[in-house]
């Protein structure tokens, strides 16, 4: 789909708005890129000011649309509302898209017998406006606009087959939400049956879904989607072998020709041609172009077939009523590609445009684009060129920085599959296989090898494996900062059947020349030979504030000190084009000391006692620029102490204390408050830190009334000192990244700057296990992380800047931990993380030794080692299909595997496990207990590892059961093995203006101003749309955002749409059981029960729990919520012992992860106690609700309201136990004739089961009238001038912590 189509969508769709509450912690682990570089880009996060202009201009951008009319040749005349900044082209789209004219491509608009010009805006068009007709006129084909319909109409007749989504290909991506709302949510029918709804719901779970249930099945992963049934218009729509037309045909207007099966089994010839499409008289072995008698002759191939087969013309209108009753967001293609880890057994179906497809260079639309081959570096570069001085500005140059991004990561990717399939011929063919490179579509291929010894003094191979991730992290970094005429490549790793791929634009006119020539700043060698650059140093200047890099000089070969602004590597190159290149990024951020072992270098006493610095396999170990961040963060916080004790001494002496005791009120800030916050800049620092509005002010003081005064000078200066500024003057921390690299020199005068340097560098490392790892632990302890699997864990890593290579010293500090039964969650993801990396590493370099005959067969072999039971797995060979068994030496010249080609199979269990063990003990310095139990050892979930292993290392396995306990019989065969994909790593292009209206419109809404929050959300929303086009992660957030809130300001309808959004968007783009896609099932489940759906909501809860079993098991925290959820649901529709069985499991996981006096208990307990009054057992619930009491009085005391209502329902419940015990004495006593009093039984109510559903998810409404609401913003207000010691900041932010993404409104 184009960037033209998805606008078309946002004009047809209401496409409404997404947010970011946790959006760049969902960005896909590999590109949650820091979130204050989008802060930076306009200037350092002066966004204040920013603000109004802004939205004086989103107004403009906004112009109003209005109706035009549509007369297509056939149908009825119908409206269409457009908008004036389109194109006419979008209207093409969205008529190529609309069931009664999706036929037609070869078409032209007419505005009064004038034909549009395709590329115009709407309101460029003269006498165009409201109600104006416009006519569809059917033009003459060329070969071009032919083929572009075929593939049209094969798109059409294939548009429910999901087996694009299985094979990864074209954007396509699974979603099954339709499965269980059958079909869009909140229909008026559905609303009518509601009262009579509970009488007729089946509530009770398939029995793998219980707590406590053993199985894990994988079937019910993907569930039976009835749509999905094809409905068979063609048995074969194909090229005929009769193409190109002759001559003497093509001047008769032949295009080419079609051969077609019928359903009813009619063999048919059809000729394309200028007028359209036709019947001729050729059969499979005898050429006849004439026309047939009858020809048919139709304008669009649908309308020939239509006359000649019944049955098609009957499947193609229930086909196409079906495709627009699908929710666009299920067919709207992804920006990147998604691969599904699982897939059911699909039928290979005859497809001519996937055949020409698989022949051709087509990447995208290639054969639509004049010039065939798209020239990448130039598009990158382009794009980067464009305007931003205003918002319309920069939505076009983001919108087509990020379109032009994601389809060169797809034609990277595909490029890089076709190297590895050998399909490409080398440019240098005569070398060894590691050494090969690629050009394919004007992109440039090399393999991770360290070819030449380039990185011999580095770690060889495994350094030339981490340099590609490297220099990508840089690419981002100065893609982030986007420094105007500074360029890099357009990068994108691809691992794929064990090799590692870097895919880069090529830089015009490197071809040509030597590299020694090329590299006019930088080095080739390691720092042995280095030059600069004037230009150069100006334009990395620029990037060395935002990057924290120092400019420093290093000595060249002759001893001659030359200035550098960033690592020797880096190279610049001025292209044929004129524009400055820099590439070799991998060293933009510093070394990482503590996996760097340097002679005679003495690391910190806390790096010290846990056994650093480790012997890593390759000395390129880096910081994380996250962080970089955090520690100049923390770093500032210290200095800013500093000179405030210092200055408050001095003014104490000077003067009475008035300033004094103003300045006393600044509290200093505990540490670790601040650590666990992302480094913002600007505005956001200041509402997120404790204290540091006092100190901002005295900053300021300093530089005002005092700024000549020497004392205070001496202060500054001191505490600069303290810090490591390389400024005396102010704060400015900058890091070397040459420290410590081999091969480079620095002259003597520096020396003391060097050392400074080298102790920053170790602080940091410092920084990273003193601080955030223990905030990271601190963080999983009290929910406000909450990894579900290995994906998330590695973002929560990420985003406190550490690099996963400390996943055994976080395990071991999780094992110490005295609260250790808490963290179990965290401690059994880690393991499992820990296990299938080391797996994957071996999983690599074992795929590199498999021929492509014998891979099934090899990853089944490997994935029996790994997870079988069966005690001697033995892989059988692939007994040779073609059956000659001479060995086929001349092959030897593929893909480097190199050795025997059969040592694969010689793998055992214990052999594999014995080398994970090793991996985990070399890479990550963890030592795991035995080594055949670890599943049992760990508590670990075979199913999980195997997702896990699947989705790390690209392998799609077939949807079934598998045995893993069977001693037996293996549990994988080859025919179990699908596919493998690539796994690709890229650059995620932002979109900065959205991203700061969502950030405020969080903020607003965490002040309480949900309304004005609502617009700047949707606002927001309309924006992402803009650059992103319809779907994308923070587009998904942004929705989910929007949803709450419409929920909480009570549009449950409008919560309901939105949710759905995010829900199908969140399947499409992060994968159908993703950790996000979990916790979307539960918000609109929560919704739907709010709209009294309450069928739909248990069914939504259930997968919700399924996928949730699949992903990490039943033993973690947010299990107790989906389970108190679903509990509560069940409560409500009088299903009481099934109600109990998922209570009273949310009360064993709330006691064991929240503590037993926790308030969540309380609630638990609260909870079941009125699932057993329901059931009239008044001993259970009063057993269960004192228990809820004396937490509440313990923890809140006695005058708090929990602790009154708490103390009400005893009574209410003790009265009722002593009214049914009279009763029962009554009838033992009189028997029969005994007088009964009618006993109160309650069912819930419905409001009363919704009230406790809100409290659980987190959810408070205020009842306000408008005057109450007028006091709150002005007592807001009010507050916010005192800012009382930052202390209100400080609640907001907790009270924004522990409701993780749940919205409190104060």
């Amino acid at each position: 789909m184009d960037w033209c189509d998805i606008a078309v969508l946002s004009s047809v769709l209401p496409i409404t708005g997404y947010s970011t509450d946790r959006a760049v912690m969902n960005g896909d682990g590999e590109h949650s890129q820091t979130e204050q570089t989008e802060s930076k880009q306009d200037g350092g996060g002066d966004t204040e000011q920013g603000e109004d202009p802004n939205e004086q201009e989103v107004i403009v951008i906004q112009d109003t649309g209005f109706t035009v009319k549509i007369q297509a040749p056939g149908t009825d005349t119908f409206d269409l509302q457009v908008s004036p900044q389109e194109m006419v082209q979008e209207i093409h789209q969205v008529l190529m898209d609309r069931e009664d004219t999706c036929h037609r491509t070869c078409f032209s608009l007419q505005l009064d017998g004038n034909v549009l010009d395709n590329f115009a805006e709407l309101k460029s068009i003269e006498g165009l406006q409201e109600g104006s007709l416009l006519k569809v006129v059917e033009e003459p084909y060329t070969v071009r606009e032919a083929r572009i319909h075929v593939r049209h109409i094969r798109d059409l007749l294939k548009s429910l087959d999901p087996s694009d989504a299985y094979n990864g290909v074209d954007c396509n991506s699974l979603s099954f939400l339709s499965v269980f709302t059958d079909g869009d949510l909140g229909e008026s029918e559905k609303r009518k049956k509601k009262g009579s709804e509970l009488e007729q719901i089946d509530c009770t779970p398939p029995e793998h879904i219980l707590p406590g249930s053993k199985e894990h099945p994988l079937v019910p992963l993907q569930p039976q989607n009835k749509d999905w049934k094809p409905l068979q218009c063609l048995k074969v729509l194909t090229m005929s072998g009769w193409n190109p037309p002759p001559g003497n045909r093509k001047m008769h207007g032949d295009l080419m020709y079609l051969y077609i099966v019928t359903v009813e089994e009619r063999h048919v010839s059809i000729t394309a041609s200028t007028r359209g499409f036709y019947l001729n008289q050729s059969t499979t072995y005898m050429f006849n172009p004439k026309p047939a008698n009858p020809s048919f002759l139709s304008h669009s191939l649908v309308e020939l077939l239509s006359q000649i087969s019944p049955a098609f013309k009957r499947n193609f209108t229930a086909l196409q009523k079906k495709r627009v009753q699908r929710h666009p967001f299920e067919r709207i293609a992804t920006p990147f590609q998604v691969y599904s880890w699982t897939a059911p057994q699909v039928d290979h179906a005859m497809d001519c445009v996937r055949a020409e497809d698989a022949y051709t260079s087509r990447l995208g639309y290639e054969e639509h684009i004049p010039g065939q081959t798209r020239d990448w570096n130039e598009e990158l570069q382009t794009t980067r060129e464009l305007g931003r001085k205003n918002l319309p500005e920069r939505l076009l140059r983001e919108r087509a920085i990020f379109k032009v991004h994601s389809d060169f990561a797809a034609a990277a990717t595909r490029g890089a599959m076709a190297v590895i399939d050998g399909n490409v011929m080398a440019i240098n063919p005569g070398e060894e296989t590691r050494m090969q490179m690629f050009i394919w579509n004007n992109i440039f291929f090399s393999l991770g090898f360290d070819v030449r010894d380039h990185y011999r003094e580095l770690g060889g191979d495994s350094a030339a494996h981490a340099a590609p991730t490297n220099d990508l992290n840089g690419v981002r970094a100065y893609g982030a900062v986007d420094v105007e005429g500074l360029y890099t490549l357009g990068t994108v790793v691809v691992d794929y059947r064990g090799y590692r791929v870097t895919a880069q634009s090529i830089i015009p006119g490197i071809l040509e020349r030597e590299q020694e020539q090329s590299v006019i700043y930088g080095s080739i060698d390691f720092g042995k030979t280095v030059v600069s650059h004037p230009k150069y140093l100006e334009l990395l200047e620029k990037t060395s504030r935002p990057l924290k890099v120092h400019r420093h000089a290093v000595l060249n070969e002759k001893d001659e000190p030359v200035e550098l602004c960033s690592s020797v590597e880096c190279k610049g190159i001025i292209g044929n084009d004129g524009r400055h290149y820099i590439l070799d990024l991998l060293r933009t951020f510093p070394p990482d000391l503590n996996f760097l072992p340097v002679e005679g270098e003495e690391l910190p006493t806390e790096c010290q006692q846990l056994g650093f610095p480790r012997q890593h396999r390759h000395r390129l170990a880096c910081l994380r620029q996250e962080l970089i961040e955090a520690f100049v963060e923390h770093r500032y916080l210290v200095f800013m102490k500093m000179a405030a004790m210092q200055l408050m001494q001095q003014k104490a002496s000077k003067e009475s204390g008035t300033s004094a005791a103003a300045l006393s009120v600044a509290p200093p800030p505990q540490e670790d408050s601040v650590e666990s916050q992302s480094p913002l800049e600007g505005k956001e620092a200041e509402e997120s830190i404790p204290g540091l509005a006092q100190v901002k002010e005295l900053a300021h003081s300093l530089v005002t009334e005092d700024g000549f005064d020497p004392k205070s000078r001496e202060v500054v200066v001191n505490a600069c000192k303290a810090v490591g500024s390389i400024s005396n003057t102010s704060f400015d921390i900058r890091f070397n990244p040459d420290i410590f690299s081999p091969g480079v020199r620095f002259s003597d005068d520096n020396t003391e700057d060097i050392k400074k340097q080298k102790q920053l560098l170790k602080d940091a490392g410092a920084f990273l296990v003193s601080c955030q790892i223990p905030s990271l632990v601190k963080d999983c302890l009290d929910h406000t992380a909450l990894p579900m699997d290995g994906a998330t864990l590695t973002e929560a890593f990420h985003q406190r800047g550490i690099n996963v290579r400390y996943l055994g010293t976080v395990l071991e500090f999780i094992d110490k931990a005295p609260t250790r039964a808490q963290l179990d969650h965290v401690f059994r993801i880690g393991i499992t993380e820990l296990i299938t990396r080391c797996a994957k590493h071996i999983f690599k370099t074992y795929l590199q030794g498999v021929e492509l005959s014998a891979l099934s067969v090899a990853v089944s072999h490997f994935l029996n080692c790994f997870l079988s039971s069966f005690p001697d797995v033995v892989a059988h060979l692939p007994v040779d299909e073609l059956a000659s068994r001479r060995k086929n030496r001349r092959r030897r010249n593929r893909v480097a595997g190199g050795g025997d080609n059969t040592a694969w199979a010689s793998l055992t269990p214990s052999d594999l496990w014995r080398n994970i063990v090793s991996e985990a003990q070399e890479y990550y310095h963890f030592t795991l207990q035995c080594v055949d139990q670890a599943v049992e050892r760990y508590g670990l979930q075979k199913i999980t590892l195997l997702r896990e292993i699947s989705l790390k290392a690209g392998i799609q396995v077939l949807l079934k059961e598998y045995n893993f306990d069977s001693r037996h019989k293996p549990s994988f065969t080859e025919e179990d093995i699908l596919n493998i994909f690539p796994v690709v790593k890229h650059v995620n292009p932002k979109a900065s203006d959205a991203f700061h209206f969502f950030q405020s419109g969080q903020a607003k809404v965490q002040q309480g101003f949900l309304k004005e929050g609502c617009e700047l959300i949707n606002e927001a929303l309309n924006l992402f749309n803009n650059v992103y086009g319809a779907m994308h992660v923070e587009i998904c957030a942004c929705l989910r955002l929007l949803a709450r809130l419409n929920y909480i300001m009570g549009d449950h309808p409008e919560a309901l749409s939105n949710q759905q959004k995010a829900v199908l968007m969140s399947e499409r783009v992060l994968g159908i059981e993703h950790p996000n896609t979990i916790q979307e099932y539960m918000h609109l489940a929560l919704y739907c029960f709010a709209n009294g759906q309450l069928s739909t909501a248990l069914k939504l809860l259930y997968r919700a729990r399924y996928l949730m079993l699949l992903v990490c098991g039943e033993d973690h925290p947010e299990m107790a919520l989906l389970d108190s959820n679903i509990g509560l649901v069940l409560h409500g529709v009088m299903e009481y012992d099934l109600s109990l069985r998922f209570l009273e499991n949310a009360l064993l996981i709330n006691s064991k992860y929240h503590g037993p006096r926790s308030l969540k208990v309380a609630l638990s307990h609260h909870l079941v106690a009125r699932v057993y009054e329901s059931k009239a057992e008044f001993r259970s619930a009063l057993q269960h609700e004192k228990e809820g009491y004396t937490i509440y009085k313990n923890q809140v005391g006695e005058a708090h309201e929990k602790t009154k209502e708490s103390s009400e329902y005893l009574k209410y419940l003790t009265q009722q136990a002593v009214a049914l015990q009279r009763t029962m004495n009554e009838i033992y006593k009189n028997g029969s004739n005994a007088s009964i009093m009618p006993l109160k039984f309650t069912a819930p109510s419905m409001a009363s089961v919704l009230e406790q559903l809100n409290v659980i998810n987190g959810i408070i409404f205020i009842p306000l009238s408008q005057k109450d609401l007028e006091n709150l913003k002005a007592e807001v207000q009010r507050r916010q001038q005192l800012q009382e010691s930052g202390k209100n900041e400080e609640q907001l932010e907790n009270s924004q912590l522990e409701l993780e993404d749940k919205l409190p409104v104060d």
